[in-house]
């Protein structure tokens, strides 16, 4: 893929961001949800790839656009499997809430794992402690491998976890280790990526969530030298079945990075809606002026870029404002 690339995937993410923003706090998810969709979708069109959506808004049926099998993308260009997440975090926009991200992840084609609607089960850190860790390996352990990884205290560590009540156990067996717990309400994308910065102070994360949110944040995680594992979790046949279609023989299989994000090159673009850990949210500045605050990378290079940008609203054909 060209390194020009990456500058013109967040274009896509920073537009996506900017419509779904003005909708924060306004308890409307699926019209922020929209907004975002809308505005991601038309953006592509102005981007080189020979593009395929390989996660994204659902099937066919289920969504207008960013549809799973869906091509974006001018036609012209590298041939590549898009992985999108317009408005990670819905319901934290609807609510005024933090670490809302506009997502993108490209690799070439036949390199991203396309991974069903389902749940999987998840673990990642950041590079000191890549390599050295098992999705299967008791908590105690994990947190003691983490903490000599990270020259910490177990104490001194902290665990981010979705806040669910599927998660009890496990909320509960860090806290009996001694370790901190941060939960997180919604948005399991930038919590996972939050591991391989250590001014957010994330150790590990842990937990059940989506299985198309863990592809992303693998690509991002393969870029930034992290690592994450992830393992399915079919509820039934059906969902079991979808999995051996997509190329597991076991669906119950460990993923590690090169299952969910083969090959030695993907892209990983994000866009701040709500300020968070990683990212400033959109600020409208007036005059019919937006900041937005991104960050992509690129898993060949290992580079991060952060952008920070000034639009003009009314020159964004992309967006429609109310």
């Amino acid at each position: 893929m060209d390194r020009e690339l990456a500058l013109e995937i967040v274009r896509v993410t920073e537009v996506a961001a900017l419509a779904s923003a003005r909708w924060m706090g306004r308890g409307k998810k699926n019209e922020a949800d929209q907004a975002a969709t809308s505005a991601m979708r038309a953006m592509f069109d102005s981007v080189n790839i020979e593009g395929t959506v390989v996660i994204g808004e659902g099937e066919l049926d289920e969504a207008p656009m960013l549809y799973i099998g869906e091509k974006v993308g001018s036609g012209h260009g590298p041939e590549v499997d898009v992985a999108v997440d317009p408005l990670e975090g819905t319901n934290i926009v609807a609510k005024g809430l933090n670490n809302a991200l506009a997502v993108v992840a490209i690799s070439d084609r036949g390199n991203l794992l396309h991974a069903p609607d389902m749940y999987m089960e998840k673990i990642a850190v950041g590079p000191k402690a890549a390599g050295l860790i098992h999705i299967d390996d008791p908590i105690p352990r994990t947190l003691e491998i983490v903490a000599r990884a990270n020259r910490k205290r177990i104490q001194d560590c902290t665990v981010m976890i979705l806040e669910r009540e599927r998660h009890a156990q496990i909320i509960e067996a860090v806290r009996r280790t001694g370790a901190r717990v941060r939960l997180f309400s919604d948005g399991d994308v930038g919590a996972a990526i939050a591991t391989c910065f250590e001014d957010t102070g994330i150790d590990i994360y842990i937990g059940t969530g989506g299985a198309p949110e863990g592809v992303i944040s693998a690509a991002a995680i393969k870029a930034l030298g992290g690592e994450m594992q992830g393992r399915l979790v079919p509820d039934n046949q059906e969902e079991y079945d979808r999995c051996v279609k997509m190329g597991l023989k076991n669906p119950k299989q460990i993923l590690l990075m090169d299952d969910m994000v083969r090959g030695e090159d993907a892209i990983f673009a994000a866009t701040g809606v709500t300020d968070g850990e990683l990212l400033r949210g959109v600020r409208f500045v007036g005059n019919d002026r937006a900041e937005t605050h991104s960050l992509v990378m690129r898993a060949h290079t290992k580079t991060v870029r952060w952008v920070k940008a000034l639009h003009c609203i009314p020159n964004k054909p992309h967006l429609v404002m109310e």
